[in-house]
C-alpha cells in the first residue's frame, strides 16, 4: 500500500500512452517548456538522475522529495508539537477518532480494495464518498496511489517495487517517500480502468483542493461551527488524526512484510499478523491478500479482525456495493495445503531417515552372513541393518536381538515375536547399511525406479524420500507366518 502526496512528475506507471489522460488545456506554456526541457535533459546520454548520484553537501537537498517531506513529516511534527499546548475537548476527541476511521476506511475500502484491486463495484454516491474521505487521508490521489500499489503487487520485493521491504523496514515504511526516485526504474502497470472513472479523473485533477478541504478544512469547520473549537479541530481532528492514518497505512508497507506468519506462500515477504490488522483496519492479513488480491476480504476467518471487509459487506446489503469478489474455498485450501507441505518438507529434511534404499550397496546373502560374524547385522524385509550399538539398549533384551544376527528376522520383527511400533521401524531405518540382492520389496522398488514405472517410493519438494507412517521398507503389513506347531 502506498501513501504519499501527489506529484507533478510524468506518469511512470502505465503500459502505454493510451493509459494516460489527455493534458489539460490550461497547462501553461512555461510549464510545458519546462517539462520538455526536463525530458530532453533526461534523454541526454550524459544525464545522470539525482537518485544515481551520491549524497554530497552540495546536492543533498536535491535527493529529497520536499512536497512529501512537508506533508508527512514537517506538518505532522508542527501539528503534534502544537497539540501539546492545545486542549483536547471531548467532542473534538470523538470527532478525531470518527474522522480517523472514515479516512482510514476511505483508503482501505476505497483506494485499496475498490480502485487498486477492483475487489468489488460501488455505486456513484459511494465512490464519491470514498474519494472524498480517502483524499482526507492526504496520501495522494486515487490514480497515483492505485497505480503505485499495482506496481507493488506486480513487482513485490524486486527493485521495481516502489516500497520493497528488501531495502529495509524503515525504507518501506517512510523512506521511499522521502527520497527522489528515477521514474525510469519504476515498474509499469495498466491503469486504463482508473482513467475511465470520472470520479478518479476529477479527484486526480483537483487533488490539491481535495487535500486541503478534506484533510484540514473539513474537520476544522465541523469542530469550529459545531462547538467553537476551531484550533482543536485543525490540530487534533486534522493534523494529529492524519498523522495516525499515515503511519497506520505505512505499516502495511513495512510491518505487514516483516511481522507474522506466511500460511499461503513464503516465496515473497507479505505476512499475516493480528497486530498489523488492528492498526490497518484489517489489512494485516497480508499474506492472504498477496495470494488472492482481488478478494474483497483480507481475513477469511469469522474471528479475524477486518472492519473493511465488514463495511463492504454492509454496503452491499444497503445497495451501495455489489459484485463482491471472492476466491473459491477450494483455491484457498489448496494454498494452505501446499504451504503446509513445504513446511513439512523442510522439517523432514532436517531429520535423519537413514540412507535412502536406492543408495544402499547391494550384497549377496552369503556375504551378509559372513559380515555378520564380525558385526551385529540383522536382515529385515531385504534390508541389512547394523544394530551393534543398539544391542545393549534393546527394550526386549540383549538375547532377543542377538538371536536375529546373521538371519532373516523379518517375521520376528513384524509380529512373529512382537509387531514393532512405527517409531521402532523409523529407528531401524537409521541403521541401514545395505540390501540383499533379490531381497523382497527392495529389488522391486529399485527396478521400478530404473524403468521409470509407478513406484511406492515418493519424493517431496526437496527431492527427499517421503516415509509415511506405517510405510517403512521394513514393515510387512501381512506378517509372515512361521511353521505351525507339530
Amino acid at each position: 500500500m502506498t501513501a504519499s502526496a501527489e506529484t507533478t512528475s510524468a506518469e511512470p506507471v502505465v503500459d502505454s500512452a493510451r493509459a494516460r489522460p489527455s493534458r489539460s488545456s490550461s497547462t501553461s506554456p512555461s510549464r510545458s517548456a519546462g517539462s520538455a526541457s526536463s525530458i530532453a535533459k533526461q534523454a541526454s546520454p550524459t544525464f545522470v538522475h539525482i537518485s544515481e548520484q551520491p549524497f554530497t553537501l552540495q546536492n543533498w537537498y536535491k535527493h529529497i522529495s520536499w512536497l512529501n517531506v512537508t506533508l508527512i513529516i514537517i506538518i505532522p511534527v508542527i501539528g503534534c508539537t502544537t497539540a501539546v499546548f492545545t486542549p483536547l475537548q471531548p467532542k473534538t476527541a470523538i470527532l478525531a477518532f470518527v474522522y480517523y476511521a472514515l479516512t482510514g476506511l476511505g483508503i482501505t475500502a476505497g483506494y485499496h480494495r475498490l480502485w487498486s484491486h477492483r475487489a468489488y463495484s460501488a455505486r456513484l454516491p459511494l465512490r464519491i464518498l470514498l474519494a472524498a474521505f480517502g483524499g482526507g487521508a492526504v496520501e495522494g490521489s486515487i490514480r497515483w496511489w492505485s497505480a503505485g500499489h499495482r506496481v507493488h503487487h506486480r513487482f513485490t520485493d524486486t527493485d521495481r517495487d516502489p516500497y520493497s521491504v528488501r531495502k529495509g523496514i524503515l525504507y518501506s515504511h517512510i523512506g521511499w517517500m522521502v527520497l527522489v526516485h528515477n521514474p525510469k526504474k519504476s515498474g509499469r502497470v495498466d491503469i486504463t480502468d482508473l482513467n475511465a472513472d470520472p470520479v478518479v479523473r476529477w479527484q486526480h485533477k483537483n487533488y490539491i483542493l481535495v487535500l486541503l478541504t478534506m484533510g484540514f478544512l473539513f474537520p476544522m469547520l465541523i469542530a469550529g461551527l459545531g462547538w467553537g473549537d476551531w484550533k482543536g479541530g485543525l490540530i487534533w481532528a486534522g493534523i494529529v488524526r492524519l498523522t495516525v492514518v499515515h503511519h497506520a497505512t505505512f505499516c502495511v508497507n513495512s510491518l505487514a512484510h516483516w511481522l507474522g506468519d506466511q500460511p499461503f506462500d513464503d516465496r515473497r515477504s507479505p505476512r499475516d499478523h493480528f497486530l498489523t490488522a488492528i492498526v490497518t483496519f484489517g489489512e494485516g492479513y497480508h499474506n492472504f491478500h498477496h495470494e488472492f488480491p482481488s478478494d474483497y476480504r483480507n481475513a477469511i476467518r469469522w474471528y479475524q479482525y477486518d472492519p473493511t471487509k465488514w463495511l463492504i459487506w454492509f454496503l452491499k446489503k444497503i445497495g451501495l456495493a455489489y459484485d463482491l469478489k471472492t476466491f473459491s474455498q477450494n483455491a484457498i485450501q489448496q494454498g494452505l495445503v501446499q504451504q503446509r507441505q513445504k513446511k513439512l518438507d523442510r522439517w523432514r529434511a532436517r531429520l535423519n531417515w537413514g540412507v535412502p534404499l536406492e543408495q544402499l550397496p547391494v550384497m549377496d546373502f552369503d556375504e551378509y552372513q559372513e559380515q555378520a560374524k564380525t558385526r551385529a547385522l540383522v536382515l529385515i524385509a531385504g534390508v541389512v541393518h547394523d544394530v551393534t550399538n543398539f544391542i545393549e539398549q534393546h527394550p526386549g533384551g540383549k538375547a532377543l536381538i542377538q538371536s536375529g544376527i546373521g538371519k532373516d528376522a523379518t517375521a520376528v520383527f513384524n509380529g512373529g515375536v512382537y509387531d514393532h511400533s512405527n517409531a521402532a521401524h523409523n529407528l531401524l531405518g537409521t541403521m541401514r547399511v545395505g540390501v540383499i540382492r533379490g531381497g523382497m520389496e527392495v529389488e522391486v522398488w529399485k527396478m521400478a525406479q530404473r524403468e521409470n514405472k509407478e513406484s511406492t517410493i515418493k519424493f517431496d519438494s526437496n527431492n527427499a524420500n517421503i516415509v509415511r507412517a506405517g510405510s517403512q521398507a521394513t514393515r510387512i503389513q501381512a506378517p509372515i507366518q512361521g511353521a505351525g506347531a507339530a
